[in-house]
């Protein structure tokens, strides 16, 4: 047999052949081609804080970032970020030594993953899970092993087997990746949950990943707890920010991390090879809103909340079974009780049969079949928008 040429072989190696194009590549593209609703991809159809807005204006004008910044992130976004924690967590970091500012929060991600893994090394993550996670763990060489957030219809959320969790650990086990609020399920992690999992790393000697990018949105009486505040994980924790998702301006891209300065100056060694530097003018404005009110988050969290309660009770009266979420803005919904069992086919046909967007969460688990019947939506979306979605929804499947 004739061996196949180099330009005869597929050209994507084999650690992301499984990717491919994402699902929200996908599901956008059928929204621009119906001109259904796209409840798809979270990101908000209206710009955040005027204020911030010029904010940015004015560091472009001033001529402030518009050639590189400096590699750790603006002084002032990075002493903002310190404040932040300090005053909403009462955590201490170094501005010079313990804060990276990114380019988004997936840029951490990955950037951390790739600084603090190597191959054959394992990674527990909970499932459903953001695709980005597996798509780094997958770019360092590791082994992903996920953990199945259960769903809880009597509490109308998804829970966290803490046993389950426990017996995922072996002796190759490197880090856990930890995500709350929690997408695509809109879980919180309790108090108790958290202590659990910090107890773990602690004994088991594991480095964690915290995504907490919907710190702010957190609803009701659940409570957003920093793993990094837990006993013993200031030292092993790498705490993943963004400003997208808390003032909706998610094309700016600016994230960041916190951590030691060991475990920062690692993901600073990866991440120089992979953006350099980002978003120069937008940092400044971004330092300045971390600084605003208390009014304005709690206004943010408070509009968002009320959108929640709009879908969600659309969703209902259409005859999905809903997990209310206490973070985030996704809702997952349960589309059996419309006589479905195969949430990527619902997803891919709901465009033309209601004019609407969702995002199928089968492709956010290894276990496809724990996620085949849930869908996403995303609530991030003008209170007009969500109401005739909801319209449309009833109309298509309300009987």
């Amino acid at each position: 047999m004739t061996p196949m040429t180099s330009t005869e072989r597929p050209f994507l190696n084999r650690r992301l052949a499984e990717f491919g194009t994402t699902i929200f590549a996908e599901m956008s593209a059928l929204a621009t081609a119906t001109g259904a609703i796209n409840l798809g991809q979270g990101f908000p159809d209206t710009d955040g804080p005027e204020e911030i807005r010029e904010a940015a204006v004015r560091a472009l004008r001033d001529g402030r970032g518009n050639q590189y910044p400096p590699g750790p992130g603006v002084p002032e976004l990075r002493a903002a970020i310190v404040d932040h924690q300090r005053r909403r967590y009462g955590l201490a970091f170094d501005p010079d030594t313990e804060v990276l500012v990114t380019a988004g929060a997936t840029e951490a991600i990955a950037a951390t993953l790739l600084a603090l893994l190597e191959p054959g090394d394992e990674v527990i993550a909970l499932e459903p899970y953001y695709d980005s996670y597996a798509a780094c763990i997958a770019m360092a060489g590791a082994a992903r092993v996920p953990v199945t957030l259960r769903p809880d219809p009597e509490r109308a959320r998804f829970r966290l087997d803490l046993d389950e969790l426990r017996d995922a650990v072996t002796d190759r086990t490197r880090l856990l990746l930890i995500n709350t609020p929690h997408n695509p399920t809109g879980t919180v992690l309790t108090r108790e949950e958290l202590t659990a999992i910090a107890e773990l790393a602690v004994e088991r000697d594991l480095l964690v990943v915290t995504d907490e990018v919907y710190e702010h949105l957190v609803f009701d009486d659940a409570e957003h707890v920093p793993l990094a505040t837990l006993p013993g994980m200031r030292e092993r924790t790498v705490t993943i920010g963004s400003a997208g998702k808390t003032f909706s301006f998610t094309g700016w891209k600016v994230g960041w991390i916190t951590g030691t300065a060991g475990l920062v100056s690692a993901v600073r060694s990866a991440k120089q090879f992979l953006t350099y530097v980002a978003s120069g003018p937008f940092q400044y404005a971004v330092a300045e809103a971390l600084r605003l009110p208390d009014a304005y988050f709690t206004a943010f969290r408070d509009d968002l909340r009320a959108k929640r309660d709009l879908l969600s009770a659309g969703l209902t009266d259409a005859g999905f079974t809903v997990f209310r979420p206490t973070g985030t803005y996704f809702v997952t919904a349960d589309i059996r009780p419309l006589g479905e069992s195969d949430g990527l086919a619902f997803c891919r046909a709901l465009p033309e049969r209601a004019g609407v967007v969702a995002i199928p969460n089968a492709v956010f688990y290894d276990h496809k079949e724990a996620g085949a019947p849930y869908v996403r939506f995303a609530f991030c979306k003008r209170a007009e928008v969500l109401a005739d979605a909801a319209e449309r929804l009833r109309k298509a499947f309300a009987h």
